[in-house]
């Protein structure tokens, strides 16, 4: 099945999310909700590479949360390679994103006292695969992000632009569909960050779907196309 064939990758329909807010309404006797996403209607195709853009509060990283199956929608459907992911249950949701989703983010997320192999590997304790070939491929992935030198070092001895390049690294261990990332040069400065989104482009290029959180206009201008969010709607997204 060619890329043109298949199903959307992601697609959304009436998406909504809403929040319990903390503290006690005088008349309900409950905090009240907040609703941070609002009917959100979106569709990403195999291989693209797209923006999310928006302000602080704009819903956009809760938006990511959900598709990356970290948070769950309060209303609508969602579908993923073309199946509704919407009631799965927490295991299979677990095993989904560990099969499919690979995430980087703006902290790094590593830990401190291991190496940057195994940093990369720590996605490979639930995969199907021996330990022999998953660290033949966290050292190939070591070195096409440009830190084959580095693979014994722990991430206080790393930059923050290598410690963000490891990330990418262990995101694409388990060769996922997807790859979200969320304000990922975010505590870059503006050569590093250019070097960051251009091994996101080099990722995409080789069929990988990009799905990027940013603020920057600059960042957003990366991928192939741009989707803005504003006070948890979908505003502006560029056709297909």
């Amino acid at each position: 099945m060619n890329r043109q064939e298949r199903p959307d990758m992601i697609r959304l329909e009436g998406l909504g999310k809403v929040f319990a807010m903390a503290g006690e309404d005088e008349n309900t006797g409950s905090g009240g909700t907040v609703e941070i996403l609002k009917s959100i209607d979106l569709r990403i195709r195999p291989g693209e590479f797209v923006a999310l853009q928006g302000t602080s509060g704009s819903g956009k990283s809760t938006l990511l949360h959900i598709i990356g199956l970290l948070d769950r929608a309060t209303s609508g459907r969602y579908y993923l390679d073309g199946a509704d992911v919407s009631t799965l249950d927490d295991n299979a949701l677990s095993d989904l994103r560990n099969q499919r989703l690979g995430f980087v983010f703006q902290s790094f997320y590593l830990i401190p006292y291991a190496t940057a192999l195994d940093n990369v590997l720590l996605p490979g304790m639930y995969a199907d695969r021996s330990q022999a070939e998953l660290r033949r491929r966290a050292a190939s992935l070591l070195e096409r992000v440009g830190l084959g030198d580095r693979m014994r070092f722990k991430p206080t001895r790393l930059s923050g632009g290598q410690q963000q390049r490891v990330a990418m690294a262990r995101a694409m261990l388990n060769d996922p569909d997807v790859i979200l990332a969320d304000e990922p040069t975010g505590q870059l400065d503006s050569q590093t960050s250019a070097e960051i989104l251009e091994l996101f482009t080099e990722i995409n290029a080789a069929g990988t779907t990009i799905i990027l959180v940013t603020h920057d206009e600059a960042t957003a201008a990366a991928a192939q196309r741009v989707i803005r969010l504003h006070d948890g709607r979908v505003v502006e997204a560029e056709p297909i």
